[in-house]
């Protein structure tokens, strides 16, 4: 690894790639120190001590929500309007038409993607706010008739947009996807401060039991997400017009975790919209509704039992519903079928379908207990051992941030091996 990061630099144009990339972190770290008007720093610091589940949202925020900056909504209103996107293209006909056209249907779909920000951005910055305002942290308080409330919105969702548009300048510009950069840069710029709080005063047995959480946890990740089920096809021999096709044999690659951070992400999402609607009525004039949503909050806390088993089935139920939006084996075995190819063993068609969807649904049994363990193995650790508990929410940072070196790495290898084979055509 390091000695590709070597090469890398001494190429002059991958040189410039990896500089640009680290230029917009940099910009966008500058950025996330600008705060937000008309808040109370106090109020706001006391709010997240006291609330986890805005804790979870704030890791996506890379600390900005903590902060409360322009950009404390951080990629996640374009995270959701992906998934809504790719969740509305497996149902809507026309959507999968547009899916299929190449890269005009991409780039017709990312445009979806960005105009659905937009409102996606207001709704969360709504809420926020809202929750909030509820905790005397919006100074004057928030209201769709006080301008004020307008202004901080609007700055929220422009600062959403302007991540989204570095996001894309680092994809076009430089190497590997602008917007996991962004959401590990973000989750970067906290991992000190979130080790120092979890160790604060660390003993022997917490140094070695974080130490090897760490490196197991990074081992099997790359493990897992490296991990592959060949699947051999077999090519006739065919004719096309006058020319004849030599067949061949190759293989089927189907990752293990076909599925990503996504269902993570959609776990998050869930538990943390129950304890945004509790933070909001727990300061309510009506007895009854302070007293249920101050127990919805402290039962969906991170750091309990029931958070982490909650956490985990959701988690691997979100991973076989994602798979089975992202791989159709039916789809597949209809391309396999036009391209004269087939599974040794296997008839084409119908069986062929059959046993894609088998093999996919065994390896995701793999791929999302792998998913489950990794969310919840930190909430478990900082459950067993108190000192750990600033590490409840580690699991999907960690697993963000070694997909993202992972993939960087993949594709700095690349484009080395281009550049060799440009300068063997020469």
């Amino acid at each position: 690894m390091f000695e590709s990061l070597l090469n890398a630099f001494r190429a002059p144009d991958i040189r410039r790639r990896i500089l640009f990339v680290l230029g917009i972190l940099v910009v966008y770290r500058l950025i996330a120190q600008v705060p937000l008007p008309g808040i109370d720093r106090q109020a706001l610091a006391e709010f997240f001590k006291n609330n986890s589940a805005f804790g979870i949202l704030d890791l996506f925020a890379g600390g900005g929500l903590s902060q409360l900056s322009v950009v404390g909504l951080a990629m996640n209103p374009y995270i959701n309007a992906s998934i809504i996107m790719q969740l509305m293209t497996g149902v809507i006909p026309s959507l999968q038409a547009l899916s299929r056209e190449g890269e005009y249907g991409r780039q017709r779909l990312n445009q979806y993607t960005r105009y659905l920000t937009v409102p996606m951005a207001l709704l969360q910055g709504f809420g926020i706010l809202s929750a909030l305002s509820a905790q005397s942290v919006i100074l004057g308080g928030f209201s769709l008739g006080n301008p004020m409330s307008w202004v901080q919105m609007l700055t929220l969702v422009a600062g959403a947009v302007l991540l989204m548009w570095l996001g894309e300048l680092i994809t076009e510009k430089g190497i590997g996807n602008g917007i996991s950069f962004i959401i590990f840069a973000g989750i970067v710029s906290r991992a000190p401060a979130g080790v120092l709080a979890a160790l604060q005063a660390p003993s022997p047995r917490d140094i070695i039991l974080f130490a090897g959480l760490a490196i197991a946890a990074v081992a099997v990740i790359i493990y897992i997400q490296e991990g592959q089920r060949r699947i051999p096809i077999q090519y006739a021999s065919r004719v096309r017009g006058r020319r004849m096709y030599q067949g061949g044999q190759t293989f089927l690659p189907l990752r293990v975790n076909l599925a990503g951070v996504i269902p993570i992400i959609f776990a998050i999402s869930i538990l943390a919209f129950p304890g945004q609607i509790a933070a909001y009525f727990s300061f309510s004039e009506v007895e009854g509704v302070r007293n249920v949503a101050t127990a919805i909050g402290a039962f969906l806390a991170p750091n309990t039992v029931q958070y982490s088993v909650i956490y985990f089935l959701l988690t691997v139920g979100f991973t076989y519903f994602y798979t089975a939006f992202t791989f159709k084996p039916d789809e597949t075995a209809e391309q396999l079928r036009k391209n004269g190819g087939f599974i040794p063993g296997i008839r084409p068609g119908r069986p062929t379908q059959e046993y894609l969807a088998r093999v996919v649904s065994r390896i995701t049994l793999a791929g999302a207990l792998f998913l489950g363990t990794v969310a919840v193995a930190p909430v478990l650790a900082g459950v067993l051992d108190s000192n750990l508990s600033g590490l409840a929410i580690g699991g999907t940072g960690l697993l963000i941030v070694v997909s993202v070196v992972v993939e960087t790495m993949k594709q700095i290898e690349a484009q080395l091996m281009m550049r060799n084979y440009e300068g063997f055509i020469r």
